[in-house]
């Protein structure tokens, strides 16, 4: 899978003036323009760097550059900057026109006044304090999803929240261009991972495609002894691996299936270009384990994935991932597993049958094997640790028939109360804010999903960033969320979402 800098994604920075003011001013609007942009990208945590395009002044370039973005497959946003003033009327067409996301970054060249020589020269130069809000009016009469942030280039809190609408960019092109591979349907009976995949990919642009899981067998039965021993190694070296299905163990055979498991599954995602897939326990057909250390070793590469047949949580994954590539911290799926109501604090403990991404731990996972009630196939191998404590978030993606809804619910990963001897999977503790009680009425009140996607490295205004582009509806259960203000919220949201789709 491609990292960030291997995609070369852009950001454009466009700069609007008009030529009323004169080629000398112009030059000088291009000199400062290059300079914000060059401040900007000096930033330590922007994940792109922008790209300075020239000043623009007519209807004409503008409409031009708009159409370029939207066409160009590496540009996945634009930033818009009104230095001087820009007649919003030039930009009616070019931003009609325009098909990536936009920030609208309101600054200007100086950040203090020069108090005792200002003069009209300076006056008429640094106009963006009317000259945005001008450009500001226009947006909101074309209704633009966007993101406004306004200061001087070189605070701090400026490059950080631009960092994080460009995150949201990034995660914004993943699913435009995301494809879900389905091994088999999803589970029987199950409405939450059910969903519309045509609604799916006219929202959210991602394509769910899927395959018989003979596909996926044919797939392991190709992979050659070779490419296996060769992962056996790297799996000693970087887990710690139970003697039984170590080499030389009687049961290393075991091991050997979840290794040729993963090979089979990643060549059959990189051929396809699929960015995510699922498994389903009740269609295995010849497969002889369900895969789990295999799906949790794609996770940890990237990929998205969703138990049970769960493409939107698979999506859901791989577009987080993609959101905080680089960062500190991890991503994994994850499902609300069981409850500790007390003694002490009240804590979820979240886990899956078998599949958590080893990211979300500093542990060295302990690679093993064990029975599994369901699925009627051989024990599966798996890797069993314990998230490592840390802030973090759990989201939700659900089908809500009229429309998309996004839950999210920060939480704080803690270590168990006490040693958790006997489980045999890898699992996260966490104390949902405000706390249990009303983080899980205020879920359930929202029809959230119980698969969730666990991030310790996902900042809450990357995400509500992201919900703004794909216009979807966000629910966040935070710290000050009480049961009626949220309650209010779902009927206030679900009156707006009704009103604008008759628009």
């Amino acid at each position: 899978m491609k990292s960030l800098q291997e995609k070369k994604l852009e950001i454009w920075f466009l700069t609007g003036s008009q030529s009323l003011y004169g080629p000398e001013t112009l030059e000088q609007v291009a000199e400062q323009s290059k300079k914000v942009v060059d401040t900007l990208n000096a930033a330590s945590d922007v994940p792109i760097k922008a790209t300075w395009k020239p000043v623009l002044t007519t209807p004409e370039s503008i409409k031009a550059i708009c159409l370029e973005a939207s066409a160009n497959p590496q540009c996945i946003g634009v930033i818009v900057w009104m230095h001087t003033f820009s007649p919003a009327k030039m930009w009616i067409a070019g931003l009609s026109a325009l098909q990536v996301p936009i920030l609208h970054l309101h600054t200007q060249a100086n950040e203090a006044l020069p108090w005792e020589t200002i003069d009209m020269d300076f006056m008429n130069l640094n106009q963006a304090a009317h000259g945005d809000r001008e450009h500001g009016h226009l947006q909101a009469r074309l209704h633009l999803p966007r993101k406004i942030v306004a200061g001087h280039v070189s605070d701090k809190k400026v490059t950080s929240r631009i960092a994080h609408w460009m995150r949201a960019a990034i995660g914004w092109n993943t699913a435009q261009n995301l494809k879900v591979a389905r091994f088999g349907d999803n589970m029987r009976f199950v409405a939450v991972t059910d969903g519309d995949k045509t609604s799916a990919q006219i929202a959210l642009g991602m394509s769910i495609e899927a395959y018989g899981v003979n596909t996926l067998v044919d797939c392991v039965a190709a992979v050659e002894p070779s490419a296996v021993d060769a992962l056996i190694k790297e799996y000693e070296k970087i887990f710690e691996i139970a003697p039984e299905i170590a080499p030389g163990g009687p049961r290393h055979e075991s091991l050997r299936y979840q290794a040729t498991l993963e090979i089979a599954l990643e060549r059959f995602l990189e051929a396809g270009g699929f960015g995510a897939f699922t498994t389903n326990f009740e269609d295995l057909g010849a497969l002889k384990q369900l895969p789990g250390l295999a799906v949790q070793r794609l996770m940890s590469k990237g990929y998205g994935f969703g138990g049970e047949g769960d493409w939107k949580t698979s999506a859901l994954l791989r577009i987080i991932k993609s959101m905080t590539e680089g960062l500190a911290g991890g991503t994994s799926f994850m499902e609300d597993y069981t409850y500790h109501f007390g003694p002490g604090e009240p804590k979820v403990l979240g886990a899956h049958m078998l599949e958590v991404c080893p990211t979300i731990t500093n542990q060295k996972p302990r690679c093993e094997i064990h029975p599994l009630g369901i699925g009627g196939k051989d024990d599966p191998v798996r890797l069993v640790f314990s998230a490592t404590p840390a802030s973090g978030r759990v989201v939700g993606l659900m089908d809500l028939g009229d429309r998309f809804r996004l839950v999210s619910n920060d939480i704080e990963i803690v270590k168990p109360d006490k040693e958790l001897k006997s489980l045999p999977v890898a699992c996260a503790v966490w104390k949902p804010a405000p706390n249990l009680a009303t983080s899980a009425e205020s879920w359930i009140y929202a029809g959230g999903s119980h698969h969730t996607v666990l991030s310790t490295a996902l900042d809450a205004e990357v995400l509500s960033d992201f919900a703004q582009i794909a216009q979807v509806e966000h629910l966040r259960i935070s710290a000050t969320t009480t049961q009626e203000d949220f309650q209010r919220e779902i009927r206030w949201n679900g009156a707006y979402f009704k009103l604008s789709s008759l628009t």
